[in-house]
């Protein structure tokens, strides 16, 4: 297996760290977490050979720790080195062959343990300051030895369930949220570290693992505190996964206790010390070349190569995907401004003309398949919203045939007429066409709208969004330009309607004439009256009705608007009362006549009614819709590019010029990691 695998993981990875981005791509690693007295620290220290991990009480590890180990042979004696992680330790002799680097001071070789120690302490404060709040931000630490194997661990914080002290309340779940949030990538190998004098089932560590690898294929389990159990227990049952399997397996390890810590015994002593408890131990000497540090560190290294080794492609694709994306988004920010600004605004004005007509004309490359859109909305507007409008409007929806039969009495004047006269027919024509103007100018006020909702779709374009104020100026001089445009449309609508309303055409060819609607009228109302097969005699509907003349104030001209029979109020000729309505049903000749006038008023109705359908989308089309498309360039340029105010205008949006910015570190450092993978 080839270890320079885990080499270019770590590449990508700091290659991605220089642009403040950790889950660009799900990049293969390894996770430990464990609880805060497991020994996760001691277990880290002992892979690496040296101390330099912050040490205390409460959590210590308060932002998730890069760790990158490589190894570097020895060039004093590079043949013979031994790189498992148990032959040497470092020591202050040999300290020339070990060092670390924090990629936050890029070049800076620290040979020094303490002072790494030092600078994880301080950058770490620098994030979440000196109270024991904790942050998701990572360090990266890359360490050179020819003692270790190349390996790359996230040491994350340690799980607790109480808040200490100044903790905050709700230290468990902001802890457990950052875990997750390592642990539950795909890509990433859990390293679960517990003690082994407690009861494995109540792990805090395995028990989170759980939650995302719940068949524990990506688990391996981490054992420690061996040699602290009780006489005569062992983690037998443990390592031959008859408890809680791991199809990574266990490896039971041993750390310094803090009495070897305090008494700074080293972790070359400690380690051979571990590999002497198990060789000795009867329950673990058959199987102790799979115990230990040293195992356990080149466990993970073959690990971490597989697992590396079965995902590159992976990772190939998925950065070709992100390279793809951002160049994309980055092309269309466009690139800061070169040339002459006068001549990028009015090429400008010219595209969103262009476009502007290309919309309302249908002839758009962007015409979408799912909706209407541009101008078809407006013919939707015109043939459909306004066309259903104007034919709903029924002219005896406040008509009644009572206010007709009193129109009729009032236009005849002093001398009621033997004939139906015309005026009551014109009169009542006349009001009704009036009712027409408002459906006219709504269609003015939704064609209005979709010219302004063309002008948004527009200026959502990223040029605009690009730059705002010159967004902003558009859409001004634009919608000013379409009130200008809306006010004589309206005038010439209402006009329309006037027109149709001063002049009644009783010899337009569609109309129907006064004797056609007297015909109609009549052959409706001669109905033959039933006759009794017994008596001879017609039959009513009232038994007390008889077929013989009618009194005479029934059948008179103004029969129907007194309501008295009593021959002594009749007689004594009172004068009518300040109102004088109708107060009895229709009499024949009324109904007649009625009758008559509504098919008058329907037929001229109907007419007006087609003309206005066809005239004021003329009128709309005429003076807003090709008045906006011939003259909104010339508005444009006059109000815009003759301003000279060019820089204003064309000043970008902070919001733009950050994420060009961010788009072309993103480019960049994909455009590294590519070529890291390529070279695979």
């Amino acid at each position: 297996m080839d270890p320079s695998l885990i080499k270019v993981v770590n590449q990508l990875q700091e290659a991605f760290s220089t642009v403040g981005v950790q889950n660009l791509i799900d990049l293969p690693q390894i996770t430990v977490l464990g609880s805060q007295s497991s020994g996760k620290s001691s277990v880290l220290e002992n892979i690496v050979g040296r101390d330099f991990l912050p040490r205390g009480t409460g959590i210590v590890t308060r932002r998730p720790l890069v760790l990158q180990l490589i190894n570097r042979p020895n060039p004093e004696n590079s043949k013979n080195e031994n790189t498992n992680s148990s032959s040497k330790e470092g020591t202050d002799e040999n300290n020339n062959t070990e060092w670390g680097e924090f990629l936050h001071l890029p070049g800076q070789k620290m040979y020094d343990f303490e002072r790494i120690r030092s600078e994880i302490v301080r950058e770490t404060e620098e994030k979440t300051g000196k109270n024991v709040g904790i942050s998701s931000v990572p360090i990266y630490l890359r360490i050179y030895s020819p003692h270790v194997l190349t390996l790359t661990l996230v040491d994350l914080p340690g799980l607790t369930k109480v808040p200490v002290g100044d903790q905050p309340r709700d230290i468990e779940k902001q802890i457990r949220e950052m875990v997750l949030k390592y642990i539950s990538k795909n890509n990433a190998i859990i390293l679960a570290v517990n003690a082994a004098n407690t009861d494995l089932a109540n792990s805090d560590g395995l028990k989170l693992a759980r939650e995302v690898d719940p068949e524990g294929l990506r688990t391996i389990g981490v054992l420690t505190k061996v040699d602290l159990m009780d006489k005569g227990t062992d983690v037998v049952d443990i390592l031959a996964g008859r408890i809680i399997p791991l199809r990574l397996g266990y490896v039971p390890v041993i750390n310094r206790g803090q009495k070897d810590i305090e008494g700074k015994k080293s972790i070359r002593l400690a380690l051979e010390a571990e590999k002497e408890f198990f060789e000795s131990h009867p329950s673990y000497s058959s199987k102790a070349q799979y115990c230990g540090t040293p195992f356990l560190a080149r466990k993970l290294n073959m690990i971490l190569m597989h697992h590396i080794r079965n995902t590159l492609p992976e990772i190939k694709v998925r950065i070709n995907a992100a390279l793809a994306k951002y160049q994309a988004e980055l092309q269309s920010l466009g690139d800061s401004l070169v040339g002459d600004s006068s001549s990028i605004v009015l090429n400008l004005i010219t595209d969103f003309c262009n476009e502007f007509r290309t919309v309302l004309d249908g002839n758009s490359e962007d015409l979408s398949i799912t909706e209407l859109s541009g101008g078809a909305r407006i013919a939707f507007v015109f043939h459909e919203i306004f066309s259903n409008g104007i034919q709903a409007v029924d002219p005896f929806d406040e008509v009644k045939d009572t206010d007709i039969r009193t129109i009729l009495y009032n236009s005849a004047g002093p001398s009621p007429s033997l004939f139906m006269g015309t005026q009551a027919f014109e009169l009542i024509v006349k009001q009704q066409i009036k009712r027409l103007e408002d459906p006219s100018q709504k269609c003015v006020s939704l064609i209005f709208d979709e010219l302004v909702r063309i002008l948004n779709q527009l200026l959502q374009k990223p040029i605009f969004k690009r730059f705002p104020q010159l967004k902003d100026e558009f859409f001004k001089v634009a919608m000013g330009f379409f009130k200008k445009c809306m006010k004589p449309t309206s005038v010439l609508v209402s006009d329309l309607v006037a027109m149709e309303g001063s002049y009644i055409n009783t010899v337009h060819p569609d109309f129907l004439s006064g004797h056609q609607a007297m015909a109609i009228v009549q052959s409706q109302s001669n109905k033959p009256i039933p006759i009794d097969p017994k008596t001879g005699k017609p039959l009513t509907n009232n038994p007390a009705q008889t077929v013989e003349t009618p009194t005479s104030s029934s059948n008179s001209f103004f029969g129907s608007f007194f309501g008295s029979k009593n021959k002594k109020r009749l007689a004594a000729m009172e004068p009518p009362p300040p109102v004088l309505r109708a107060s009895t049903t229709l009499s024949d000749r009324e109904k007649t006549d009625t009758e008559v006038i509504k098919l008058l008023i329907t037929s001229y109705f109907n007419i007006v009614k087609r003309t206005l359908a066809d005239m004021v989308p003329k009128s709309v089309s005429l003076k807003m819709i090709r008045n906006s498309k011939e003259h909104i360039q010339r508005e444009l340029l006059e109000q815009i590019y003759k301003n000279n105010s060019y820089e204003k205008l064309l000043e970008e949006s902070e919001v733009t010029v950050q994420r060009r910015k961010e788009c072309e570190q993103m480019v960049e450092s994909l455009l590294q990691a590519s070529e890291i993978v390529s070279s695979t």
